[in-house]
């Protein structure tokens, strides 16, 4: 079995004692191939022998014991040949690279110009079309960083906080003086405004009243 060993490597042994299946991965993307399920000629036997004891019980079922004790001492034998099999189907499925000695599937990961795995040589549509790709996103990024997007944003104003114009500090909207600087708060103190006209209530940024257009 050692001329197996490199093919056989990267694989998943499902094999019973009913049968032997073996699945086979490609070494780059892990695709798989499942080989035919090979009927087991004495795990069928144990089986058979194991029905009839749980009809009967007494000596079918001890004998259904010792069938599968019996196919457990010969299942290498017939394991291995089972494996060769299915080896020599696999190969089918997949292309060794004489570069590197990976086994990959033809479909994803082979470079059939260069008869090389694409880890060997990179297709290179792909490679260019991938570069392309990251450059984009690159450049991207890099004009996302330059933008700023939050200049237009009054996080104070949002937040209902506001600045002392003398020293910057912050302000609940009700303090009509900065209790850093004692600067007066305009907003507060023109919180409640009232037209000088019809006396209707005004807005802090009103110029002209809403319902008289008196200029305030």
């Amino acid at each position: 079995m050692s001329n197996l060993i490199q093919f056989v490597a990267n694989h998943d042994d499902l094999s019973t004692d009913k049968g032997f299946q073996f699945k086979f991965y490609c070494d780059k993307c892990r695709n798989g191939h499942m080989s035919r399920f090979l009927p087991n000629k004495v795990g069928i036997a144990g089986e058979l022998l194991r029905a009839a004891g749980s009809l009967f019980g007494g000596s079918f079922y001890d004998a259904g014991n010792a069938a599968y004790h019996v196919q457990r001492a010969i299942g290498g034998k017939a394991h291995d040949e089972a494996l060769e099999k299915a080896v020599e189907e696999g190969k089918v499925y997949f292309k060794q690279c004489t570069r590197c000695g990976h086994w990959v599937c033809p479909d994803v990961c082979w470079n059939h110009k260069a008869g090389l795995c694409e880890d060997c040589a990179p297709d290179e549509h792909e490679e260019l079309a991938s570069q392309q790709a990251q450059a984009t996103s690159e450049q991207i990024r890099e004009k996302t960083r330059a933008q700023d997007y939050t200049k237009e944003l009054d996080f104070l104003n949002r937040s209902g906080i506001v600045q002392c114009k003398s020293c910057s500090a912050k302000l609940n909207p009700d303090q009509k003086f900065c209790p850093e600087c004692g600067t007066p708060n305009v907003i507060a103190q023109q919180k409640d405004r009232f037209c000088t006209g019809c006396g209707s209530a005004m807005k802090p940024e009103q110029k002209f009243c809403a319902d008289c257009g008196a200029k305030n």
